[in-house]
């Protein structure tokens, strides 16, 4: 079972998030609970995954993001938005979210995606729109993104592709062939080499280089 936390200020939000995502079989929504409370829940419930509204009157979204990520077994965090276009999204990439999701994202959709989170893939909606990208690029290391690249080993480059791709770690193990755990292994080397928090990073990184051509659409992972 994946084991899920929505965090938002809407009692409405919260029911039907944990509706949509408990009737999906192989989810559990662990707590359901305002921003005020999210990282004690957290601390106490041990999700796998974190829902996260980005703004909420209690406490900042990106305040509790970056509590979640102390913990010392910190969850996968995707924020939740009711706008493809937020500047706070930029800030949340750059901090170690997961990727984010627009509230009315498609009832269907959403244990697909929860599943690809749980399973290391990056999750950006598919409402996602250029400027929230092109935001993070400007804002992203100040080390050129072809030189970062360089530190990495020839297969190490070609997971960080598909790391880019959207894939999860067993995907990108039956595409080359590995174990999961060796997938997991380059992931993290490429991360550290990359000096990037998460693989949302990594991916806009491997775009901003020209990896990617033509350039794509960051779609659901």
């Amino acid at each position: 079972m994946i084991r899920v936390l929505v965090v938002d200020d809407e009692a409405l939000i919260r029911t039907g998030f944990r509706r949509i995502l408990d009737a999906a079989g192989d989810i559990e929504v662990v707590a359901a609970v305002s921003g005020g409370e999210a990282v004690q829940t957290a601390q106490e419930r041990h999700p796998d995954v974190v829902l996260l509204d980005i703004r909420m009157p209690d406490v900042d979204g990106l305040t509790v993001l970056a509590g979640l990520l102390r913990l010392q077994q910190p969850p996968v965090v995707a924020m939740l938005t009711t706008f493809d276009m937020d500047e706070y999204v930029v800030t949340a990439l750059r901090s170690g979210a997961a990727g984010f999701l627009l509230k009315d994202t498609d009832p269907e959709e959403l244990p697909f995606l929860v599943r690809a989170l749980a399973d290391g893939g990056t999750v950006l909606s598919s409402k996602v729109t250029r400027t929230v990208v092109n935001g993070y690029l400007q804002a992203g290391c100040q080390e050129p993104a072809a030189r970062s690249l360089e530190r990495l080993t020839d297969r190490e480059r070609a997971v960080l592709v598909l790391i880019a791709e959207g894939l999860s770690n067993a995907d990108i193990a039956a595409r080359m062939h590995l174990s999961t755990g060796t997938v997991k292994d380059h992931v993290s080397a490429v991360l550290s080499k990359l000096e990037v928090s998460s693989r949302v990073q990594a991916a806009l990184l491997a775009e901003r280089a020209g990896l990617l051509r033509p350039p794509r659409r960051l779609e659901p992972g």
